[in-house]
């Protein structure tokens, strides 16, 4: 496991990245030239070595609710490639889904896999949101990516 201080040399390596400190001696990272709400990259950096960086528009991270992946145990060249990853999806606009005015209801669709799971993929406000149940599985900014999600992880439309 990295230090904080080698996590930290990491970090400032990116000239794109602000500093903030925080409480208890936590740090966080923006990157201001963000394209979305989302601007924090590098969240809750502690001198225990834990931390987390945001991966919300990535694949293939282990991710919390919001989108964060825990660097606790990442190597030099995983911690570069994430911040990397996370710095270059926060540079793209995405396509937002237009906002349904003219009816109250909701869209919604179902999906299966080949085990018969289903997940709802749902439009709330300007997010598409995939369900398992009553719990939330994933929230994207547009359609075109939830369905990409839901076909890489073997779903298709009922």
């Amino acid at each position: 496991m990295l230090t904080f201080e080698e996590k930290l040399a990491i970090i400032e390596s990116f000239p794109q990245l602000t500093r903030n400190n925080v409480s208890l001696k936590r740090v966080n990272f923006h990157y201001e030239e963000s394209l979305h709400d989302k601007k924090t990259v590098v969240y809750h950096l502690h001198p225990n070595g834990n931390g987390f960086v945001f991966a919300g528009f990535l694949k293939g991270y282990q991710k919390d609710d919001k989108g964060f992946v825990n660097i606790r145990d990442f190597s030099a060249e995983e911690l570069h490639t994430v911040i990397e990853a996370s710095i270059q999806s926060l540079s793209q606009k995405r396509e937002v889904a237009p906002k349904i005015t003219a009816a109250p209801e909701q869209v919604e669709e179902t999906w299966i896999d080949k085990q018969n799971n289903t997940l709802v993929l749902q439009q709330e406000d300007s997010l598409w949101n995939v369900y398992h149940g009553m719990n939330l599985e994933a929230s994207f900014e547009s359609y075109v990516e939830a369905e990409q999600y839901l076909i890489e992880e073997g779903f298709a439309r009922e």
